[in-house]
């Protein structure tokens, strides 16, 4: 008999082919929810409504660094993006990225991965640190959002809560506050404002150059299984990442088939060419050696942004037998 799993993930291409039925988790039958990353990750913190999980790679290791993780992480990185489009500005204010210093960013929440990944970016290649400006959490549409996961920031660093009944949105907008940080965009007014705009003019081209110098393809969540089914069942992390890499590779020879694209977007083919030049053949890798230097780069920022109490090892990230595969 099969095993019974809860599967909370997000309705991705690279995901379809699982819930579709196409692809099959080895001795699994599965039971999939698919969710946005803001109700998957507070439930699977919160209440571990599931047994298998898309995470937030921040969030898990917020809590993995200090061993209060009910789940443990698999190298299968659902959601990747470079986080340049993730930083808006007052343009009227802020003309580069150093206009920033002294300056305050709301958040919806700090430890995001997506903001972990933006104030890197800020760091090494601006000299902005987290200590240089003034964060201000709330809301992106809806007032008083909080922290997920409880945090101890360093002391050089400054938070403080919007207004009552304000958003970060808003206060963009008003001009409260001169930057604006988080995996989607400001709402409201502020997307209409003409003085509001991304940081970088053109991110794809900045976005390029910094893959082309690190190597690093930010990667955003990984997926997490509730450790005492990984204790029960030895098979299973090792089946999941088979599956969910069966997935992708189906989902990706759909986007190659350029007689019909399957994306509702102009220009697919030759965006796919060009992130193929830019980034080889196999961008959107999943598995640990291939992503080892993105990894390494994660935890060195999250622990130096006070979010880990240590940096932990890549090589304690995940399940061990997902370290290594047959190959045929």
């Amino acid at each position: 008999m099969n095993l019974r799993l809860s599967i909370a993930m997000g309705d991705y291409d690279r995901n379809r082919a699982l819930f579709d039925g196409g692809v099959q988790i080895d001795g699994v039958d599965p039971v999939f929810m698919l969710l946005n990353p803001e109700e998957m990750f507070f439930r699977a913190f919160r209440s571990i409504d599931f047994d298998v999980s898309e995470l937030s790679f921040s969030s898990y290791l917020v809590k993995h660094a200090k061993g209060e993780c009910p789940y443990i992480a698999l190298p299968i990185f659902l959601s990747r993006a470079f986080r340049h489009t993730s930083i808006y500005v007052r343009k009227d204010r802020i003309k580069t990225p150093g206009d920033l210093k002294g300056k305050k960013i709301g958040v919806p929440e700090y430890q995001l991965t997506a903001n972990v990944w933006a104030r890197s970016i800020l760091e090494d290649d601006y000299g902005v640190r987290p200590s240089d400006v003034t964060w201000v959490r709330g809301g992106i549409d809806e007032p008083g959002r909080p922290e997920k996961i409880k945090l101890q920031l360093p002391g050089d660093v400054t938070m403080i809560d919007a207004p009552e009944g304000s958003t970060i949105s808003d206060l963009l907008d008003r001009g409260g506050i001169d930057g604006f940080m988080a995996p989607r965009p400001p709402g409201g007014a502020a997307r209409h404002n003409p003085n509001v705009g991304w940081l970088f003019d053109d991110p794809t081209a900045v976005a390029k150059d910094y893959f082309k110098r690190t190597g690093v393809f930010p990667i955003m969540h990984v997926v997490g299984l509730r450790k005492e089914l990984a204790a029960q069942h030895p098979w299973l992390p090792a089946a999941l990442v088979k599956a969910f890499e069966k997935s992708k590779a189906a989902a990706l020879d759909k986007l190659a088939d350029t007689s019909a694209t399957k994306v509702t977007l102009p220009f697919v083919e030759e965006q796919l060419k060009a992130a193929k030049e830019t980034m080889g053949e196999d961008y959107w890798s999943y598995g640990v050696q291939p992503n080892l230097r993105t990894l390494e780069t994660f935890v060195r920022h999250h622990h130096a942004q006070g979010l880990s109490p240590r940096q932990v090892p890549v090589e304690e990230l995940f399940h061990p037998a997902t370290y290594e595969s047959y190959k045929i």
